[in-house]
């Protein structure tokens, strides 16, 4: 029996160093939830998975795409894709209270994959992954929506504008090729 529970423990040991290694180091953030006391580490959470990682706005004319941003996290999350949400007022259309933002999300869009607190995503102010994406994709947020699609396994960091809609051709067919 002491045996056994020896081996279990060595093999947990031995598999986290596994685990943060399919992350990227500049992915090891740690973002609240929103409206909440919780946190999640995106590489504890989401290791070796890829990401879709959208800057959100409550009140803005591209908010409808939560509908299909949660479409993505329905359809592709069985498969691997993690959508996150991270909501912010760099463009002054996000809800002044994280309770409205988490209304406009959870109630109005019954949004059910990760949403951040809000956090700044462009300029020398960024969150830190902000700036990474933006450095790696070559694009920073010219607005709200913008999409990151982060292949963990190789880096590789895709921008799609806010005109891109989440259920385009091009952003499926990108998702699908991380799958």
């Amino acid at each position: 029996m002491l045996v056994q529970r020896l081996i279990v423990i060595v093999m947990l040991a031995l598999s986290a160093p596994l685990v943060l290694a399919e992350c990227p180091d500049w992915l090891v953030e740690e973002f609240n939830r929103l409206r909440s006391t919780e946190t999640v580490n995106l590489c504890e959470a989401f290791a070796g998975k890829p990401l879709l990682i959208v800057n959100t706005a409550s009140f803005c004319g591209y908010t409808g795409q939560f509908t299909g941003l949660e479409a993505l996290h329905r359809s592709y999350g069985p498969r691997g894709l993690v959508v996150i949400g991270v909501p912010s007022n760099d463009f002054r259309q996000e809800a002044a209270s994280q309770d409205k933002t988490a209304e406009v999300c959870f109630v109005d869009y019954e949004v059910t994959f990760t949403m951040t607190a809000p956090q700044r995503v462009r300029g020398t102010d960024a969150h830190p992954l902000f700036r990474e994406l933006a450095r790696r994709s070559g694009s920073e947020p010219q607005w709200n929506f913008n999409k990151y699609l982060v292949d963990q396994g190789t880096g590789e960091v895709r921008h799609f504008s806010s005109q891109v809609r989440p259920g385009d051709d091009s952003l499926k067919g990108a998702i699908e090729s991380l799958l």
